[in-house]
């Protein structure tokens, strides 16, 4: 599921907006700050920022299509075992302490068994990585993407679903058999529910949702106004994708 950024309207420079900016600044030194083959996600040579991943503003991938050609290609090293694990000298730690330069928010599963830094051989300072059970959504997790899109520019949102997702699967388990889960399982549970897909049965339902919920996910994440707007002007692109635990291949999710 793509989607692309639009315009953010301007405002003039009453109290209330300068306000904001203020707001803004603060937010950036709390977060660290601003300064100044094919593995089924694109296809295409891999361009010189997404050999070298994001490192510095004028080196990082700085468009929807090159962040995705990034992880596409990290994926590829991944899968290949010929990992570069980049931007982790000792230069690239001091670099870090100026600010941070992200090309991708990657909101992905608490799955011990899918690190996004690992399974796209990202380094330091190339992904701000949101993770939540079954990549469910709340305001915590909604305003660190808006966060990472916002104000640090990122161009890229991927939803990262993965093969054999147990948040997924206590979901369906969970509606099948009216088992009571723990309190807040339970609300991981009820998040995923309405991606239920009930025209399977089995593990195929549990297969099928996991998918399903990619969509659902970034399919809201894409109608969040402020991300809607970046969305239209193509400054930011919604993707979902999967990453199959036997394969190590992520693909994208339709």
């Amino acid at each position: 599921m793509t989607s692309t950024p639009g315009d953010i309207s301007t405002y003039p420079a009453d109290a209330a907006t300068t306000a904001g900016t203020r707001r803004r600044s603060l937010l950036r030194a709390a977060f660290g700050g601003t300064a100044a083959l094919t593995t089924g996600l694109v296809a295409g040579a891999p361009s010189a920022a997404a050999r070298t991943g994001a490192g510095a503003p004028g080196k990082r991938p700085a468009t929807p299509a090159a962040a995705l050609r990034a992880l596409a290609h990290g994926n590829e090293r991944w899968r290949a075992l010929h990992q570069s694990h980049p931007h982790e000298a000792r230069a690239d730690r001091v670099a870090a302490v100026a600010g941070q330069h992200p090309f991708a928010v990657v909101l992905g599963c608490i799955d011990s068994r899918v690190p996004p830094e690992l399974i796209f051989d990202q380094g330091l300072g190339d992904l701000m990585t949101v993770r939540s059970a079954g990549e469910v959504l709340d305001e915590a997790v909604l305003g660190s993407i808006a966060y990472g899109v916002l104000e640090l520019g990122i161009p890229l949102v991927m939803v990262l679903g993965h093969q054999s997702c147990g948040a997924v699967g206590a979901a369906v388990h969970a509606d099948e058999t009216g088992e009571e889960l723990p309190a807040h399982i339970a609300y991981v549970a009820e998040q995923i529910r309405p991606a239920i897909d009930r025209g399977q049965s089995g593990p195929a339902r549990v297969d099928a949702t996991i998918t399903a919920q990619v969509r659902l996910v970034a399919t809201r994440l894409a109608a969040e106004p402020d991300l809607a707007a970046r969305v239209e002007t193509g400054a930011l692109a919604v993707v979902g994708a999967r990453y199959e635990l036997a394969s190590q291949l992520v693909h994208r999710v339709a």
